[in-house]
């Protein structure tokens, strides 16, 4: 388990290589998505890979999350990870983190019925930490780290987005 030690030393070490070498902070990294089975999607990443699809009744194989829980999941996760390394920079101790990451949507945009955004209408998160630090020094590791959260700056900040689509015929030429 990563303890508030370890936590503290590779983040403080990270930020140090940064400050001192700021192009180590920039990256373009590459995740890659196969669709298979009609729905269902492999994410491959490094060494991690894992499955997303819908639902059966979206006429899916339901052979894992979706992209709405990852979104939400993402979300969540990032936040919780972001307050735990904090607290340990900070020497704050925290016994629990949980995150709940809520979205409101309707689904008419999705499904060509109207032209609604076809996305989140909203998000909303709530936090649950148990500690024993004072209040205030709980609110400063949570306000920091939603400030600096990449993932929650995702969210809130309009990011450009490039599409690029290559096309490869499968159709055999006729003479």
């Amino acid at each position: 388990m990563a303890d508030p030690k370890t936590i503290k030393e590779a983040f403080e070490r990270n930020q140090e290589a940064v400050r001192k070498r700021p192009s180590l902070g920039r990256n373009t990294v590459v995740t890659k998505i196969r669709l298979q089975d009609g729905t269902t999607c492999e994410v491959e990443h490094k060494h991690w890979k894992f499955k997303v699809d819908i639902g059966k009744t979206e006429g899916g194989n339901d052979a894992g999350p979706g992209p709405g829980i990852l979104e939400r999941g993402a979300l969540g996760s990032c936040l919780a990870i972001g307050y735990s390394q904090r607290a340990a920079v900070l020497e704050i101790p925290i016994d629990k983190i949980e995150v709940d990451v809520e979205s409101d949507f309707d689904a008419s945009g999705m499904l060509h019925l109207s032209d609604r955004p076809p996305g989140f209408d909203a998000l909303r998160y709530k936090v649950y930490i148990e500690s024993s630090a004072p209040e205030e020094e709980i609110m400063r590791v949570i306000n920091e780290t939603d400030r600096h959260s990449p993932v929650l700056d995702d969210f809130r900040r309009a990011i450009p987005v490039e599409r690029e689509v290559e096309i490869k015929s499968t159709q055999e030429e006729t003479s």
